[in-house]
Formats: structure tokens, sequence, C-alpha cells
């Protein structure tokens, strides 16, 4: 046993499978540095997909892969070897083949979730499973641990804890990995086929903007300055539309310092794309393709099949509804930006709906969740929003107290967001200002006056539509999982 193991209580399994390592290490090498590997698990079974029972091919392979079921006979072993895509072959250790020394330290040194190479004869075997009946065996590397029963749910807490365990034991895990990846693919492919270029913007920033969200502090040791980790790309992807960059996007990382539950993670990963000349019309149109082609492309269908056996049926065209209206009909009574905030106090107050904050849009955003949120299953995007909680956003062309902006709902949470954005400096700075005013108040989500980006508006931005899509939760979309599900490796207490 390796010193630094010396004098630790080392659990009995752990403790054997140490001394299997150690012997295998005076024999030649637990982990060696490369194997002899001639072919994949995958190719060797798409060679041969129809092979009668009993049948010895001729062909020699050389294959890896981890052990996931195991059984020692006297004369013959059996395992079957998964690679790291979850296809899976047989392994039959036999005597006559390999010798009684190696049959003896196979039975002696091998356990379930190792990882082994075998060299030998594809064959088919009685009945009828593709086999490799190998003529010499290598460790490729010892597992310490052992595997978790394969035959018990192992709960989603354990999952997202250990799921480098999840993706070995649990084919989903790999496949919502594999969907994800495709997802990733399939949004580029749509941005490329409408000539928007991916671009990257910081991810450290010494002022946060571009969304209303209590942020993450660092400090840089280089700068002697206090840093942010951006809650949103949006006023640098901006300064690329002033710059010249007429269709941009990017796939990041955003950090919001807030809660945690089923739609929500302090970390994600989001989507934004502006374009310069289009507005939230095009934005709804450009989300709409990107989620539908998304679907198609990755599932195969418009209407997916969730985990739980529904349907999320994404095909069609989404409807779009006003906020204030579809506000208006839920309650029973008009409800305009005109409409007197002490009357709306009033209409939470005997609904029991705590609201402290000092803005119209707010409780107009908060009373709209109420009644009018859980009622939203279908795609839907909802437009034109309260002009004080949307800072960043144009007022809409022809309602007074709007702003161009909608939300997309899907399945009940808020999927994606998009404007029609404000480009005039002059009111994005009163704006700016308006939400300063906030923040001194003590609203920890108020943006910032960012002076280099109302720099960068002087400079003149054409009329431009933005948009902003979670892809963890297109994933839930796409899936019926929760965010933690999709996330592959979740922060967790």
């Amino acid at each position: 046993m390796s010193e630094e193991y010396e004098g630790v209580d080392l659990p009995e399994q752990i403790s054997v499978r140490m001394e299997k390592r150690e012997q295998l290490n005076k024999l030649g090498d637990a982990y060696p540095v490369s194997l002899p590997i001639t072919h994949t698990i995958e190719a060797t079974k798409a060679h041969y997909p129809a092979l009668e029972a009993d049948i010895a091919t001729g062909d020699v392979v050389g294959l890896a892969g981890r052990i996931m079921f195991l059984r020692n006979t006297g004369k013959l072993c059996f395992a079957t070897l998964q690679s790291g895509t979850g296809e899976r072959i047989q392994a039959m250790i036999s005597l006559d083949r390999v010798g009684q020394e190696q049959l003896d330290l196979w039975k002696e040194l091998v356990d379930l979730g190792d990882h082994v190479f075998v060299e030998g004869e594809v064959i088919t075997s009685k009945r009828g499973e593709l086999s490799v009946l190998a003529s010499k065996w290598l460790m490729a590397a010892k597992t310490l641990r052992p595997m978790p029963n394969l035959h018990n749910d192992l709960g989603e807490e354990f999952r997202v804890r250990h799921r480098y365990i999840d993706l070995i034991v649990r084919d989903r895990a790999r496949e919502v990995v594999k969907i994800r990846a495709q997802v990733m693919q399939s949004l580029r492919n749509t941005f490329a086929n409408r000539a928007f270029m991916e671009i990257e913007t910081p991810m450290l920033q010494v002022m946060h903007g571009g969304a209303s969200a209590r942020p993450f502090k660092t400090h840089s040791n280089a700068f002697d300055t206090e840093l942010y980790l951006r809650i949103a790309p949006e006023l640098f992807l901006k300064r690329a539309v002033v710059g010249g960059l007429e269709r941009v996007f990017e796939i990041n990382r955003n950090f919001r310092n807030e809660g945690a539950d089923r739609t929500h993670s302090p970390e994600f990963a989001m989507l934004e794309a502006y374009e310069a000349y289009g507005d939230y019309h095009t934005m709804m149109d450009l989300t709409q393709e990107l989620i539908q082609n998304a679907a198609s492309d990755v599932l195969g269908t418009q209407v997916v099949t969730m985990e739980d056996g529904s349907e999320n049926d994404l095909s069609g065209n989404w409807p779009r509804i006003s906020m204030y209206e579809s506000l208006s009909e839920a309650a029973g009574h008009q409800i305009t930006p005109e409409t007197p905030l002490a009357d709306l106090k009033k209409l939470a107050g005997s609904l029991d709906i705590e609201i402290d904050h000092p803005l119209h849009g707010k409780y107009v955003e908060e009373l709209w969740e109420h009644f009018v949120k859980p009622g939203l299953t279908a795609p839907t995007f909802v437009i034109d929003f309260p002009v004080d909680t949307s800072p960043l956003t144009r007022d809409h062309r022809s309602k007074s107290g709007v702003v161009e902006k909608w939300d997309l709902y899907i399945k009940g949470f808020e999927q994606a967001t998009g404007y029609s954005e404000l480009v005039d400096p002059v009111v994005q700075r009163e704006r700016f200002v308006a939400q300063m005013e906030l923040a001194a108040s003590g609203d920890p989500e108020a943006m910032k006056l960012d002076e280099e980006f109302l720099k960068a508006l002087e400079f003149g931005m054409p009329p431009s539509g933005g948009m902003g899509l979670g892809i963890d939760r297109l994933l839930m979309s796409l899936t019926g999982l929760g965010i933690r599900e999709t996330i592959l490796f979740p922060l967790v207490k």
C-alpha cells in the first residue's frame, strides 16, 4: 500500500482493491500509459451486426472497456465491457486461450468496474451474443471503489453529486449529455444559416450589467480591483453591434448570486443574440426557429416526449399575448400602465401577494405571474412589458407606458426573452440614473450606470433586436428533466 494511505482506516472493499492494485503494479502496471487497441466496441459491433450463434469469425481485435458484469466459473470467465458511449460487448477468458496463470490472475485481480483490455477472436456464444474470445488481457485502469448496485435507483441527489457514476451506470445520463451537445450544434447551424457570427465577451467585468440580478463578486490581485462574474453578456454584445458586427451571438456561462430551485441555478448557460435592423418581432421569429430546429434536428420531431411520458408540442406558430391585456382578462378588471400604484397594491394585498417594491411594473409582473402564468403550458410569447422594469428596452412604437419586450413561456416557466433594443444614449442614461436611485434605496438587483457602454452608444447603434435563451431550460423543454439533470456538473452544497 502506498505511503499516502498508510494508517488510513479504509473501508474493507477499498482496502482489498488497494492490495490488488499493488499486486498489479508488481506484475506490470495497474494504470498503463498505452494499450495495443486496434478496434472500438462500437466499430466491432457495427462490423458484425447479425451473426448467427456459435460462430468463429477468425478476425482478431484488441479493445478496451469498463467491466459492467462479471462472472467467473471454473475454466471460463465472462465479462461485459462497456465503452464511453454505453455500447457493450462480451469478453470471454478461457483456460485454453490464456493459460492457467492468466486465468488465475483474472479471477484474483479483476473486479466489477475495472477498465480492461482484451485481445482475441471475434465470435458469437452458443446463445448468439457477440463476444471477444480473449487470448490476452491487460488491466487498463484498476478501480479502487466498488460500483453501486446497478439494480437500484440512484436517486437525483446522488446522481447530481456523483455525475461520473451516473454516466457510468445510466444510459439516460449519457443520452442527455449527447442531446445537449447536439442541441448546441443545431443552434449554431441555425445561426450560420442566418449569417450570424459567434463571438466571445468577458466573464470577468469591472461593472455588472445587462440584466437585473445580484452578482457574484471577486477580486483581481493583478489589477487590485473588485470584479464581478457576468450576469449577462448583453452590454458587450451591443458594443460589437456598434462596431459594425451586425449579427452576433454568444453561448456563454452566466452567474447570478441568487436562489436555486428546479428552474434556477447560480451558474447557467445562456444564448444571447443581436441583429442590427431587427426588432422584437424578428427576435420572436428567430427564437421559435432555433427551438423548433433543435427539436427536429436532435429528436426528429417538434412534438417531443417528456420524461414523465407527456408530450410538449413545439410545432406551429406560437401565440403572442399582451401582458396587460391577458392580466386584465384573468383578473376580471382593466389594468393598464395608467392604473394607480395604490390600486395594484390593494389587489395584491387582497390576494396575499407580498411585493416590497416601489415600481408599478413590478406589481404588474407579479400579478401577471399569479393570474396568467400558471395557465401557460403551450409555448407562448408574452409581449409588451412595463417600461419601468425594462431599462434596456425601447419604448413601444405605438403604446404608451410599455416597452417592446417579450418573454417566452414553455411548460409554465420562462424560456427566453427578447427586446427591441434601446439605442438612444440619452434615454439609456436616464434609465441608468433611475436604476441608480433604486440601488440607493436598497434594490440589490438594480443596474449600475455604465459609462463605457453609454460611450459606445454615443457612437451610434443601429436599430436592433436582441434575445436571450437559457440553454439549460431549453434542455428542460426538450426532455422534461429538472435543471440539475440538464447541467452536467451542477453546483450542489
